[in-house]
């Protein structure tokens, strides 16, 4: 349903949206040159089982059922968080959940299928 016109579009709220966005979410590719820099912790929130199958190189697992347990997470880098796909909230649930004990984080794009559809490495 696109019912958007220049006249109804309220580029206030855009701008605020995007800014939003761009703060608090990253992509594949901008994800990779972090970690070649060293600057982020990468965590992988999805089933222990899938992570065993396959994850970005150096990712730590932290499944649902760990989730309080905070492990592998640092207050003083970003954590980008990652779950299966672009319509996965997994990684958005953490996110919140993490934010709210203090945790720099962000969400990665695409989520794994994102990272695999721009054929980065994966580890196993």
């Amino acid at each position: 349903m696109l019912a958007a016109t220049p006249a109804n579009i309220d580029t206030s709220r855009a701008r605020n949206f995007f800014e939003e966005k761009v703060a608090f979410t990253t992509g594949p590719v901008e994800l990779e040159r972090e970690m070649r820099d060293d600057n982020v912790t990468v965590v992988d929130v999805r089933a222990a089982e899938d992570y065993a199958k396959g994850h970005i190189p150096g990712a730590i697992s932290l499944p649902q059922e760990l989730w309080d347990t905070f492990s592998g997470l640092k207050k003083e880098r970003v954590n980008v968080l990652y779950c299966y796909s672009q319509v996965c909230h997994l990684a958005a649930n953490a996110a919140m959940k993490f934010a709210g004990k203090g945790y720099p984080v962000m969400e990665l794009e695409g989520g794994f299928d994102g990272w695999k559809a721009h054929n980065l490495p994966i580890e196993t």
